[in-house]
């Protein structure tokens, strides 16, 4: 099979619509065929209705230990709302720099490890090489969660994995973990002339989101970490709708809140907190007055916290094959808190800035392609000593 450059791959990837709402089979399917052309056989682990699917693909001995695993994601943000300058999906060269939806967030990286393939299958690898592509990780990390159960059932021989996300080929030891919630207030209506007679599910969400704000206020006053951007923990209110009328006290609103926590802070207390001043302060006048009202709260996503020491070996390693000597938490979530929880030491470093990721006209520059490719060159080369 010729050779193909990493920006010719990407023109392929940023070509594919895998925007999360949508089927990943297309662009999976081009992975796959790429990869059988090298004679590399990927497992595919589907989702329930097998509209979507995580890959995972590996070359070299099989049986032997001391692997990496080169993890990504196949899924994008939405362009809907956004004025971008070219076509989302058509890379565009543009001043020197190259622009697509996913050009940074992940398909560069995606690009670099297929970029990197031909010269796997054609290595004398002492360690295996794994690559792990998996769907929906931007709605909450989500998909990749039947990729982690099966590789419980069938541990990988992996020393190390890399997630490649947008690091600017930074090495990055850590990031919080995240929560989000959707509730459901439940009041009764009536005219609003007769509003003492009825609960209005606005009011008490209202007072709910109150309360969030203090327990959001009571994180940036506790646990803190010098490393991230933003020291604290943090909760905050993204969407809320409700009512149907100015004259009608609505029966029903709905809000939805996330929070980011650090490692030191257990997330199902925080939600379990909120839940009981819910159940405990709000519901009581609520019922006194319709005894059918009620507050839920579904998750919509949840995904571990990251944490790799400082002084671990992969850390030194990272450091060696990207050429840098830092280091660095980030607020955002990723899929490294999932493969670390196999046991497996986790670390995130990939190409692009995260400050271009969801953005109308997000790139990724060239040189950073360029980093990853040598970056990867040397854990080919790892593996093969």
């Amino acid at each position: 099979m010729t050779a193909i450059s990493t920006i010719d791959i990407l023109r392929d990837l940023i070509a594919f619509d895998s925007t999360s709402r949508n089927s990943n089979r297309p662009i999976i399917d081009y992975v796959a065929a790429y990869l059988n052309r090298l004679g590399c056989e990927p497992l595919l682990v589907w989702n329930g209705d097998r509209c979507k699917a995580n890959l995972w693909a590996s070359f070299g001995p099989p049986d032997a230990g001391g692997g990496v695993i080169l993890s990504g994601h196949t899924d994008t943000v939405p362009v809907d709302g956004q004025d971008w300058s070219s076509d989302p999906f058509v890379l565009t060269n543009r001043d020197g720099l190259l622009y697509g939806r996913g050009a940074c967030d992940m398909k560069g990286f995606l690009a670099c490890v297929l970029a990197l393939a031909p010269r796997l299958a054609g290595s004398n690898l002492t360690r295996p090489v794994h690559i792990a592509f998996s769907h929906d990780e931007e709605i909450g990390c989500i998909g990749v969660k039947s990729l982690i159960g099966h590789l419980r059932e069938h541990p990988p021989q992996a020393a190390y994995c890399v997630v490649g996300e947008p690091t600017s080929m930074q090495p990055v030891i850590g990031h919080k973990g995240g929560q989000a919630y959707r509730v459901r207030v439940t009041g009764s209506e009536a005219h609003s002339s007769l509003a003492p007679q009825a609960v209005n599910a606005i009011s008490y969400a209202a007072e709910l989101i109150v309360h969030l704000n203090g327990v959001a206020e009571r994180l940036r006053q506790g646990l803190s970490d010098p490393l991230y951007d933003i020291v604290h923990a943090t909760l905050t209110t993204g969407l809320i709708q409700g009512g149907s009328a100015i004259n009608i006290v609505p029966r029903a609103c709905e809000f939805v809140f996330e929070y980011r926590h650090l490692a030191g802070l257990d997330p199902e207390a925080i939600l379990a907190g909120i839940v009981s001043h819910a159940r405990d302060v709000l519901l009581a006048p609520m019922r006194a007055v319709a005894p059918e009202a009620d507050i839920s709260f579904e998750n919509i996503y949840a995904y571990p916290h990251f944490e790799i020491d400082p002084g671990h070996e992969l850390v030194s390693r990272v450091k060696a094959w990207a050429g840098s000597n830092a280091e660095a938490k980030v607020a955002y979530g990723t899929e490294a808190g999932y493969f670390a929880g196999l046991g497996i030491p986790t670390i995130v470093c990939g190409p692009g800035s995260i400050n271009q990721a969801h953005k109308p006209d997000e790139f990724i520059a060239p040189e950073q392609l360029d980093a990853c490719d040598r970056f990867l060159e040397k854990i080919r080369l790892f593996c093969c000593a």
